[in-house]
């Protein structure tokens, strides 16, 4: 066992790299990893961003793969989850304050062990929450990303009970008087491959399940009132059209056309409204395109390779 990372009989730590805490915004320990390929000339480093209830862990397979073509991978845990400092006295409710303290632990993760410690140039591989963050940040991130694969970005809450409109009104609600660290829902944790929304490969399905079974201390439960507040909140800023047009970082996005928690039909209309990106559909997947089925899988690996690092005369195309 690694002394910051967690490994697992399936899920060995990939080796070449440094781990450790940065102080994120309010005093927040966050954790986080640098992993370097072992080829001579770094290609650049690869952001890689997490989603809700995920880890460095969950990313072992792809940070080997990306670091084997020669990127460095930069990634960390978001406050309130994985490894690092929980925003509750119950560690297990999914909870952040305000959405900006995602940005801001984002901005000072790139600041002191980025730009710093790793290789130029900077890209972002993000997922799901992760990418709806980068999304926020990316008007001021311009000057340092070149180019951002967003996997399945959390724009829409589908799937549920109710609405994305119902649910927004009773976290707002529940928000102002007070109880915005209360859940919707019990904490029952997804055990059983039938019927997940996540992944079509029973195996990978397992291996994710082991470490939180193995190490339970990194995962949580459901989300709080002000969690939900405050994401649906940012998923309606960051989809309006003078939002996006403010983005000038090349992006790509990658759409799971199975994925019931985030409609394809959300991000086809979204890419429309998005002049920097740039929309790829993997026909079949589900939410999780980096844990999904080796067929769907591929075609994501495919299209970073196809994207990062890139050409100049792409980048000029692309209106970078």
């Amino acid at each position: 066992m690694d002394e910051i990372l967690y490994a697992t009989p399936d899920n060995p730590v990939p080796g070449n790299h440094f781990a450790g805490f940065f102080e994120g915004k309010g005093g927040v320990k966050n954790r986080y990893a640098v992993f370097r390929s072992a080829m001579p000339e770094a290609k650049g480093t690869v952001v890689l961003l997490q989603g809700r209830n995920e880890s460095i862990e969950k990313y072992f397979e792809t940070i080997n793969e990306l670091t084997a073509r020669g990127l460095w991978v930069a990634t960390f845990d978001w406050r309130g989850q994985g490894g690092s400092g929980r925003m509750l006295r119950d560690a297990r409710r999914g909870h952040v304050a305000r959405f900006s303290d995602y940005e801001a632990d984002l901005s000072r993760f790139l600041e002191q062990i980025v730009l710093p410690d790793t290789r130029l140039p900077f890209f972002i591989v993000a997922h799901s929450m992760g990418a709806l963050v980068a999304l926020s940040q990316a008007p001021q991130l311009e000057s340092r990303i070149d180019r951002m694969v967003l996997a399945a970005p959390f724009l829409a809450l589908a799937g549920q009970v109710m609405s994305q409109r119902s649910i927004s009104a009773i976290a707002n609600a529940a928000s102002f008087f007070q109880l915005g660290a209360r859940t919707f829902r019990g904490d029952a944790p997804t055990t059983s491959f039938e019927g997940n929304v996540l992944t079509s490969d029973r195996r990978r399905f397992s291996r994710n399940l082991a470490i939180c079974s193995t190490h339970p201390e990194i995962a949580i439960g459901p989300p709080t009132a002000r969690w939900l507040k405050e994401t649906l909140g940012a998923i309606g800023r960051v989809s309006r059209q003078e939002h996006l047009t403010r983005i000038r970082i090349p992006t790509l996005v990658l759409c799971p056309t199975l994925d019931p928690i985030v409609p394809r039909s959300v991000l086809n209309a979204i890419a429309h409204k998005f002049r920097a990106g740039r929309l790829i559909e993997i026909d079949g997947a589900r939410h999780e395109v980096f844990h999904e089925a080796d067929r769907y899988r591929a075609q994501a690996m495919a299209a970073i390779d196809a994207f990062i690092p890139g050409s100049q005369a792409e980048h000029t195309a692309l209106g970078a």
